[in-house]
């Protein structure tokens, strides 16, 4: 098997995008099948947190640590907590020697949909089914007709990937946790008094069950998420993000009795709002290894954000898998490797990543959210 395997990548997000981009810098052919028209057809999502050991290594790794550095914001690195009276608890605003710089979700899929050629990325294809041969190549079928044959398919498709029924039987579990996201636009020329309060970073408030986090993205706009512990339909019915002036008024009943100042972040918010709830695989989630298929990122260790783990953990997945596919002459066992590894690698992570959401609202308020970081505090400072 010295012959180059066909490779097939599902999902265009930063995992299977690193993998396309390193894979195509080593020479070896690799097509991506995303659902999406284009990159723009909807919201990437927040601000990520880029780690020098994962996702800045694989950026590195894929010959684009120059361009990452374009759209990287070290200052934006700080971290306030605050009670629901507006009192400031901890406050982190020196940056100085923090090398987890953040950078906006649709900045870092830019940078690495314009290292690759423009064919390679095949958008407005949602899988519909994967035909897997007894051969181990397989075919894919979209509602334009069928691609294939391939000899490996990578499942970079996410919480609920079409790829992973073939390898595994789990399905991502509730964690108790869900989000109502709000946006606040043009924050330091139309709010500045709300910029002063968040700061070069994000906040936490957390008091009665409840709590708001609210980051810093790039361009002036503040990404808001209400946290709440709640059963999982409970947003769906009680929140009707389609009429942003009915959330809003719904989010503020929420929150009545908290701080002005903390309250005028739900006021200042604008038209698009979503219903985010947090869901994970089970820590150490792992398959038997079957030839022609993997996964990689949240479509094989789906995890909390709490943990701030999730992208780099994708990108590294994705730098690792072509690792092993461009060293190893036996394309399957360079799976084989890649897997093993992998299952290895995050379980601290998801692990830590659960415990974190298991104690997110806890009945001791913001007495963890402080102790966690102060001890992250010190650790940068040592």
């Amino acid at each position: 098997m010295t012959q180059q395997p066909r490779i097939a990548i599902i999902g265009a997000g930063p995992g299977g995008l690193t993998l396309a981009r390193t894979l195509h810098l080593a020479g070896m052919a690799v097509t991506v099948f995303e659902r999406e028209a284009h990159a723009l057809a909807r919201p990437q999502g927040g601000t990520l947190d880029l780690h020098v050991e994962s996702g800045q290594l694989a950026l590195t790794r894929a010959g684009l640590g120059e361009a990452f550095l374009r759209i990287a914001r070290y200052e934006d690195q700080g971290s306030r907590l605050y009670d629901k009276h507006g009192t400031l608890l901890f406050a982190d605003d020196d940056v100085t020697g923090i090398d987890r710089p953040e950078v906006d979700r649709t900045a870092l899929r830019t940078i690495l949909l314009e290292s690759l050629p423009a064919q390679l990325v095949r958008w407005n294809h949602e899988l519909r089914e994967m035909r897997l041969g007894e051969d181990g190549t397989s075919e894919l079928v979209f509602a334009q007709g069928t691609a294939g044959p391939f000899d490996l398919v990578v499942g970079a498709d996410g919480a609920w990937s079409r790829i992973r029924p073939l390898v595994s039987p789990y399905l991502p579990q509730y964690s108790g946790i869900t989000f109502i996201e709000f946006g606040i636009d043009e924050v330091d020329h139309r709010h500045p008094a709300i910029a002063a309060l968040v700061g070069r970073g994000k906040i936490g408030v957390e008091a009665d069950g409840k709590g708001l986090i609210v980051q810093r993205n790039g361009n002036g706009h503040l990404r808001g998420y209400a946290v709440f512990r709640v059963p999982v339909a409970w947003a769906e019915q009680n929140f009707d993000v389609a009429s942003p002036v009915a959330a809003r008024a719904r989010l503020l009943a929420e929150f009545d009795g908290w701080a002005p100042e903390i309250l005028a972040l739900i006021h200042a918010s604008n038209e698009q709002m979503a219903v985010r709830s947090i869901h994970a695989l089970p820590v150490g989630h792992q398959w038997v290894h079957r030839r022609g298929v993997t996964l990689l990122g949240d479509a094989a260790h789906l995890m909390s954000p709490f943990g701030g783990e999730g992208v780099n953990a994708a990108m590294l997945d994705g730098s690792e898998l072509a690792r092993q596919l461009v060293a190893c002459a036996n394309w399957d066992e360079a799976v084989r490797r890649y897997e093993a590894e992998m299952f290895v690698r995050v379980v601290a992570p998801a692990r830590d990543a659960a415990e974190a959401v298991a104690t997110e609202l806890s009945h001791v308020g913001p007495a963890l959210t402080l102790q966690h970081l102060m001890e992250h505090a010190r650790q940068h400072a040592a």
